[in-house]
């Protein structure tokens, strides 16, 4: 399985998707890849924002080896799975993405389901970068819930 987290710029929120998935995946023993991208370039080569960093070491993730990217047409055919933080994001990468590949678009919170009028649905992981340290909290705390669910499914899948 080939999961993709997507972001703005790929520098707070789905860096984070990307080093809790990869922590959880592999504590569960599944075998997934597991990257992030941002919708923009303007961060490229960047490591994420020193914040995002210093949040998530604080609870035991290394996010200091990731660089950001911009999202790549490949990239739809290459990853399994696609996940947006936020609607904006999904509706962006609907407007990018290839018609075949589509299906594979989602919205990462979308992972902690629910029946179609629950308002857990529809949820976004709301963009730390202008807020203070609370944001990048509410982040991990979401992304970690949304990735806990996600390994859930996986191992459930095996």
């Amino acid at each position: 399985m080939k999961l993709l987290f997507v972001c703005t710029g790929n520098i707070c929120r789905s860096p984070t998707a990307e080093g809790v998935m990869r922590r959880l995946a592999h504590a569960a023993s599944l075998e997934v890849e597991v990257d992030s991208a941002g919708l923009g370039g303007w961060h490229a080569g960047e490591p994420p924002d020193p914040r995002t960093v210093r949040h998530a070491r604080a609870r035991g993730y290394d996010l200091t080896s990731l660089r950001a990217r911009q999202i790549a047409t490949a990239d739809f055919v290459f990853f399994d799975r696609v996940y947006a933080m936020d609607q904006g994001h999904l509706r962006d990468l609907r407007r990018l993405a290839p018609e075949a590949h589509r299906a594979k678009l989602g919205l990462f919170l979308d992972l902690l389901g629910g029946s179609g009028d629950d308002a857990r649905l529809g949820r976004e992981v709301p963009d730390p970068y202008y807020g203070g340290a609370a944001g990048f909290e509410e982040v991990l705390d979401l992304v970690e819930e949304g990735c806990r669910a996600l390994v859930a499914e996986l191992v459930a899948r095996r």
